[in-house]
């Protein structure tokens, strides 16, 4: 897929207006004209700047004419201390050939101040600028800085009116009283950022052990009519058990961004600290400025950014060294969905928190506000809603499954309530569901392993007007446990419909694996239909549900193919091309929601898997309600066999509740939904 050209000079990206696209924008050396003008420089005492920064300031504020009128010639030399993002000001009514610009904050020794590049001096400079250089300019305007306090400057740097001079300077070159002073970092490690204030800006270094997969969102300016890119990362240092969680923004740097490989040792400069004030029980995390900028390893970034000296690199650079390669490899994931930081475990403090935002939705309002979403755009909806299914299931074996449904005929697909029928709505599960929005895997065991059904001799008694897919005792017979096959077909062999892991116990492996015995013996067809042979009876077939979508499912990072594990990630990736890598999660939960409004039907992924929560869970009991408005099991206490769960899912009958859910558009006619909380709604 090629950019749009859109009557410019350059190619659009195709899905930001913050990256650069096409050769156009590649690092050229100088051209013939500018190295002759660096040859007559050296010539003379072009090494020594003929203005400085205080005195360009003073000049203008004190209405000198040479200053304030017409072109600066004057030689200034300074360093790049920050580079913002490059920045697209493009409209369809206005004839502009290059609608670009970005801003260098450069000081000298004898101050700081901000140079603005205009329209193609970007294109032709933006790549080759880094912070640290130290560039001389001539021939620029200077000017009152916009929207800032009227007591300060900027220099305009165009192609044209006048057409300026601009060159990058080895340091060396520069005579040492005149050099400009280095640029300054602020590092702070994890457990530093604790006591940081909301807002602050920060640098950090860590170790990437995630990287989301690309989603965009509507810009907040009023007007909504930008999508935003950004991905999740997720960074260890070593100073805590806390990661540091970074929601980070397109920064004009497209190839370092492709890089943000697993395993890679990543610099984000100039983020910005966001907590939130009135709440204790999230955690921070980090976002862009206007001048963040990514160092990933692969690039040969560090070798030249000054930062590489600093005592808290070098900290890190140690803790580096002590891990170990295994161990980094099983925690490293890549791609999937992911919400951070998790949602409120109650309704009032989520109402607070959604003030200004839109209220609660019709099922049908819901079904065209997600026709509405543009290409991995994202955004978190509310309905009021009660439960009429439950189904738990392994990826890849959907026809096979443990469910609990509010009335039998619910199961059939021909019942007369409305339905979202589009299959734009996409269920898929999320790892990041829970509070924690953890991205651990569940515990690894083999596939032959099939636990037992319940972990308990007991289950909750359901309604008289419920199913249970493991609990359908028969009139007549005696009161036993009865298993709900639900496959394609009436199986041949009454084989159990679960295809769960194993509890991680595995010392009641070898006992379960010998009661298979008992229920893979042909011959029990033959037998009378007695409280043995009546164990297993077979229910309707469930309603379609759509498979996972493999776009929603984090993956387990394969160092080997990492290029092409990101490209399968990327924004325009193919589902075919995922499919190709192992996922890090298997199995998960399918809630059929009813809309109170209108009694629209639709299915939401919900997975409750708790795993090394931070910041941790609160205690609960964990019933459904509790699981639903925590979005996970408690982590004091062992959750739930999926048995377990579906039979307590009875719970849920009647129950009205507020659900939050998250939708993604991943392409084509396939959008993820994705229950992320569900508040019980008492009268």
């Amino acid at each position: 897929m090629v950019p749009l050209r859109a009557n410019r000079s350059v190619f659009l990206p195709l899905w930001n207006n913050v990256d650069y696209s096409g050769e156009v924008w590649r690092e050229a050396p100088p051209t013939e004209e500018e190295e002759e003008d660096e040859e007559e420089e050296e010539g003379d005492e072009a090494r020594r700047p003929a203005v400085t920064v205080s005195e360009l300031r003073q000049s203008f504020l004190s209405g000198r004419r040479g200053v304030t009128k017409g072109a600066v010639q004057h030689q200034l030399i300074v360093r790049i201390i920050n580079k913002s993002h490059l920045m697209y000001y493009g409209r369809t009514d206005r004839n502009c050939d290059c609608p670009y610009k970005a801003v260098l904050e450069v000081c000298d020794r004898t101050g700081s101040v901000c140079v603005v590049l205009w329209n193609s001096v970007c294109v032709s400079w933006y790549r080759r600028l880094k912070p640290g250089d130290i560039i001389s300019l001539r021939s620029y305007r200077v000017k009152q800085q916009y929207q800032t306090e009227p007591e300060d400057i900027e220099i305009s740097v165009n192609s044209r009116n006048p057409t300026a001079r601009l060159s990058v300077l080895p340091e060396s070159s520069v005579s040492p009283e005149y050099q400009p002073p280095a640029p300054t970092y602020s590092f702070y490690h994890s457990k530093e950022l604790l006591d940081r204030p909301h807002g602050a800006v920060c640098d950090v270094i860590g170790l990437l052990t995630f990287s989301g997969r690309p989603e965009r969102i509507r810009s907040k300016d009023g007007r909504g009519a930008e999508l935003l890119e950004y991905r999740w990362l997720r960074l260890e240092d070593g100073a805590s058990s806390q990661p540091i969680m970074v929601k980070l923004f397109s920064t004009s740097q497209p190839e370092s961004h492709r890089r943000l490989h697993p395993l890679s040792v990543v610099v984000c400069s100039r983020l910005k600290l966001i907590k939130a004030a009135d709440r204790t029980d999230v955690s921070f995390y980090l976002t862009n400025t206007t001048y963040t900028q990514v160092y990933c390893t692969g690039l040969g970034h560090h070798s030249e950014m000054s930062y590489r000296k600093l005592r808290p690199v070098r900290h890190f650079l140690q803790w580096l060294k002590s891990q170990d390669d295994g161990q980094v490899l099983s925690r490293a994931l890549i791609g999937g969905f992911f919400m951070y930081p998790p949602p409120p475990v109650s309704l009032e403090t989520y109402m607070k928190d959604r003030r200004g935002e839109p209220g609660f939705l019709r099922g049908a309002e819901l079904q065209r506000e997600v026709d509405r979403l543009c290409y991995r755009e994202r955004q978190t909806f509310c309905i009021q809603a009660t439960v009429t299914m439950v189904t738990y299931s392994r990826r890849g074996e959907e026809d096979c499954c443990l469910f609990w449904t509010d009335r039998p005929s619910s199961l059939s697909p021909s019942s007369s309530s409305p339905r979202l029928s589009k299959p734009s709505l996409h269920p898929s599960p999320s790892p990041s569901l829970s509070s924690s929005s953890s991205l651990l895997p569940l515990p690894s065991t083999p596939r032959s392993f099939r636990p037992p059904l319940s972990s308990s001799s007991s289950v909750s008694p359901t309604s008289p007007s419920s199913t249970v897919g493991q609990l359908t005792p028969r009139p007549g017979k005696s009161r036993k446990r009865k298993l709900l096959l639900l496959p394609s077909e009436t199986p041949k062999k009454r084989h159990p419909s679960v295809t769960l892991q194993p509890e991680q116990n595995n010392r009641t492996v070898i006992l379960f694996e010998a009661s298979m015995e008992f229920l893979e013996d042909e011959d029990d067809e033959d037998e009378d239909d007695d409280e043995d042979s009546s164990s297993f009876v077979t229910a309707p077939l469930l309603p379609a549900i759509p498979p996972v979508a493999t776009e929603t499912l984090p993956l387990r990072y394969d160092h080997a193919r990492r290029e092409e594990q990101a490209d399968a990630v990327a924004m325009g990736g193919r589902a075919f091309a995922i499919r190709k890598f192992d996922s890090a999660l298997e199995d998960y939960y399918t809630l059929r929601l009813r809309a109170l409004s209108d009694g629209v039907l639709l299915d939401a992924i919900f997975l409750p898997h708790c795993s090394s929560p931070s910041p941790p869970l609160l205690h609960h009991s964990n019933t459904w309600t509790s699981i639903l408005s925590h979005g996970a099991f408690s982590s004091h206490t062992p959750p739930p066999s999926p048995a377990d769960l579906i039979s307590m899912a009875s719970q849920l009958a009647n129950q009205r509740l507020v659900c939050v859910l998250e939708a993604c558009h991943l392409g084509g006619a396939t959008a993820e939904l994705i229950l992320s909380r569900a508040f019980h709604l008492t009268d």
